[in-house]
């Protein structure tokens, strides 16, 4: 029995979330009885919870009151009848759900790419994602640095923004920060529709709701069309599992695709599941069975992703079939399930790349984000993720390894979007701990916002040396713009040639190549900017940057007029001379013509809502009138002492601001809302003035979305961020954890506070057991990181979920010690909230 593509299901089965092949037939007719049972439920009452322990999902009405009075927006889910009432004018989260990014062309040329058996122009990867559950999908980032923030976009095609559930919605539209960040490097987005099988509490009554016709037309699929082209994607993956069907229900489905993509602009990927006569019947390739639903003979859909049990027969049969119908063969995706083990999952990759010879069809990858759920932290997350996408070595060049799996760059060659002015990177990833800008540190604390993520290097990393090999890598210490830069360590010690994007840039008279950097020490930077032309593409010409005169950032501009009329074809860095400790930092790449252009301000900056978050801070959601083609919005809050603090960003003309905090005793906060330039300039600020009410309170909690770090952590998804983010209502994820031994969380209150009572929400805090609350633990103090520590608080013996302990302290560090973790020998520390409350 083969594994069924299923998305984390909400439906509240005893730990459903994928159906296996573990399950028995009578387990599964078991299920199907109380999914009958369930299903009824749904169709009367609505959506189901949306997590067992994260208490009932908002209803509509109840999203619409927080949405209308300044709370989190959400992507969009529906049902099918449900979304026929949808309408971006009175849906006060859809201004929020735009992407204002287009989608960007991209090339590929052959001779550039870094690796050798790599092929371009054949097979294409399509990667289905689930970010978040179904109803869980911010619409624009959060103040959490723990997230996917997928960085190989030069190998995918089409990323499917994968979701959907009996108990929460079926169909599931991507949020704008995907979509900016996927558009941004050419890369396509689907939305999902998910009718699951009857066992997880489908219902064919689903299916025939979405295919209801009014007339000529099919009310649902005009609603499809409409929100891709509100939200700004580019189309739909359609996955049919629930049983019950017949030949007609499936010729309504094709004629309905049909009729879709008849409304422009629209694309649609059918999964092989439900064949040509209504059965659910996996075919594992493109058969006589299911072949209408790729041409019927016109075209229905735009591919096809192929089940999980292929062999290299199915695909070469499923080539053939695809050619003789007037289709590419690498229309078909041919499927591999990574959800449960990365990079350890055993794939016959010759049948679908066979070494030498042209791909016989495209690959689609289920949940390639294992590298993030599985991490047990940032650093982990980006190794494993080098390692899936570029193989062992984190070199695309050499994917020599004795494990099967290579890396998609061993298969597939690098695209670039570098293919118009003007090109900016500051390598920011779209998260972080902090926040800078031009080179200033205007926010502590970790947040992700993938609207915001540049074009990473199309090369990760292609180094040549005649000696040493300098280490690139991105650095999350420091950063010119957002929260990383590029960094180059190690031995110098002969010329290191470093290649980072391909692009096809051409050069006018008053082209000009500008680089940002920073050395620990004013001195040579040994470093020199390095460009190939489409004339002699692997040739690099290069301009020396000179020296620094301090440890700040220092940019460097480069006249490019000598080269007008020539084409940039690779962009890089070229290190020489001697050092046996180089260490640089790289801010910003850019290349623009003339002097960096002005931008107009921003006009007509309201708050169209605002909710409470605490007692001294509140959510805010803004809106204004755009100035034009601008890369950004910059949002701040002026504090009384006449500095800015950076409140977030989006390309959208409305934001929303997690957290507005009221400082001291400030009876208003003036908000300023910036335009940043497509070549980073930026404009004067709208402002707007938020007023607060009333006397503040005595103490408030200090370590509220403050920087916090840890021993360690038991998941990617539950760093020590999640125990100063304010919540404990999130789910079990919603905490920091470690197993480490004598496990120790610590925050920075960013200066010496005045504490009064610290605040510890353990394991049953959360809803977990309570065996798991905190047994033995020490709170600590200090007011300078060199001071030693000091001892505030000392607990033994422990049971309650929350516990309160009043001192009289003044701090800036903090420090929660586990000594026991638990009340037995779980070795696992469960921290939902550590709280320092003080002025």
């Amino acid at each position: 029995m083969r594994r069924r593509l299923l998305s984390q299901l909400r439906v509240p089965l005893p730990h459903a979330r994928l159906l296996r092949p573990t399950l028995s037939r009578a387990a599964v007719a078991a299920l199907a009885v109380l999914a009958a049972t369930l299903a009824t439920t749904v169709a009367s009452l609505g959506p189901l919870p949306a997590r067992a322990d994260a208490g009932p999902s908002p209803t509509p009405a109840a999203r619409a009151l927080a949405s209308a009075a300044g709370g989190q927006p959400y992507a969009s889910y529906w049902y099918p009848k449900t979304i026929l009432n949808w309408d971006p004018a009175t849906d006060p989260d859809a201004r929020f759900n735009r992407s204002r990014v287009p989608l960007r062309p991209r090339t590929s040329d052959p001779a550039l790419r870094a690796n050798q058996n790599a092929r371009a122009g054949e097979g294409r990867i399509a990667s289905l994602v689930s970010f978040a559950p179904t109803s869980g999908n911010p619409s624009q980032g959060a103040l959490d640095a723990g997230y996917y923030a997928f960085t190989y976009w030069q190998y995918v095609d089409t990323l499917v923004f994968w979701g959907g559930s009996a108990g929460e919605g079926l169909i599931l539209a991507p949020n704008p920060t995907v979509i900016d960040a996927a558009h941004r490097n050419g890369v396509k987005v689907y939305g999902t529709v998910f009718f699951p099988p009857t066992a997880y509490g489908g219902q064919i009554g689903w299916v025939r709701d979405f295919v209801l016709r009014s007339g000529a037309t099919y009310p649902v699929a005009d609603k499809l069309a409409e929100v891709a082209r509100y939200y700004g994607f580019d189309g739909w993956f359609v996955n049919q599992e629930t049983a019950g069907g017949d030949a007609a229900l499936a010729t309504e489905l094709r004629s309905f695709m049909k009729y879709a993509r008849s409304k422009g602009q629209v694309e649609f990927m059918w999964y092989d599941a439900m064949t040509e006569s209504g059965a659910i019947s996996w075919q594992d390739a493109l058969t006589s069975a299911n072949d209408a639903f790729l041409s019927d003979p016109d075209r229905v859909s735009d591919a096809m992703f192929l089940d999980f049990g292929w062999g290299a027969g199915a695909l070469r049969s499923s080539r053939d079939l695809a050619r003789s119908l007037g289709r590419d063969e690498h229309d078909l995706y041919a499927g591999i399930d990574t959800e449960a083990n990365g990079y350890n999952t055993g794939v016959p990759w010759e049948a679908v790349f066979p070494s030498g010879q042209p791909h016989v069809t495209s690959l689609g990858i289920y949940r390639p984000e294992w590298t993030w759920k599985s991490s047990s932290g940032p650093a982990d997350f980006r190794a494993r993720d080098s390692r899936f996408w570029v193989g062992a070595n984190a070199d695309p060049s050499d994917t020599s390894t004795t494990s099967s799996w290579k890396g998609l760059a061993h298969y597939v060659a690098e695209s670039t979007p570098v293919t118009a002015k003007p090109f900016v990177t500051g390598f920011n990833t779209g998260h972080g701990d902090f926040y800078n800008v031009g080179g200033v540190r205007v926010r502590d604390g970790g947040w992700n916002n993938l609207s915001l993520q540049d074009v990473p290097p199309t090369y990760r990393w292609l180094v040549t040396s005649s000696g040493s090999r300098l280490t690139p890598s991105i650095d999350y210490g420091d950063a010119y713009e957002g929260g990383s830069s590029l960094r180059l360590t190690g031995r110098l010690d002969a010329v290191n040639t470093v290649r980072l994007y391909q692009a096809r840039l051409p050069v006018a008279a008053d082209t000009r190549l500008s680089v940002v950097v920073k050395t620990p020490a004013a001195g040579p930077t040994r470093l020199k900017a390095a460009v190939a032309f489409t004339d002699a593409p692997t040739t690099f010409v290069t301009f020396d940057l000179g020296s620094t005169g301090g440890t700040g950032w220092e940019r460097r501009t480069i006249d490019l007029s000598a080269h007008a009329g020539r084409t940039i074809a690779q962009l890089g860095l070229q290190a020489e001379g001697s050092d046996d400790a180089y260490d640089i930092r790289v801010g910003q790449l850019a290349v623009h013509d003339g002097p960096v252009d002005g931008v107009a301000a921003p006009s007509g900056l309201t708050v169209l809502g605002a909710a409470d978050v605490s007692a001294t801070s509140k959510s805010l959601r803004l809106s204004w009138t755009g100035s034009g083609q601008v890369h950004h919005y910059d949002v701040y809050r002026r504090n009384p002492d006449g500095s800015r603090t950076y409140l977030g960003a989006t390309p959208n003309d409305a934001y929303f601001v997690p957290r507005l905090d009221r400082v001291g005793a400030e009876t208003s906060t003036t908000v300023e809302v910036e335009a940043v330039g497509a070549e980073y300039g930026r404009s004067a600020p709208a402002t707007t003035t938020v007023t607060w009410d009333g006397t503040p309170p005595e103490g408030t909690n200090l370590a509220l979305g403050r920087p916090a770090t840890a021993s360690g952590q038991c998941a990617a998804e539950e760093g020590p961020a999640k125990a100063v983010n304010g919540s404990v209502t999130g789910g079990t994820s919603d905490k920091w954890c470690a197993t480490t031994s004598a496990p120790w969380l610590e925050v920075d209150l960013g200066s010496a506070r005045r504490i009064t009572r610290f605040t510890v929400r353990h394991a049953q805090a959360g809803g977990e057991q309570a065996a798991w609350n905190t047994r033995d633990f020490t709170v600590q103090v200090r007011s300078a990181a060199g001071d030693p520590w000091t001892t505030a608080v000392t607990v033994t013996g422990n049971t309650a979920a929350v516990t309160d302990h009043p001192v009289t302290v003044t701090a800036r560090y903090v420090r929660l010690a586990v000594t026991r973790p638990t009340q037995g020998s779980d070795p696992a520390a469960r921290i939902y909230e550590f709280e320092a409350w003080g002025s």
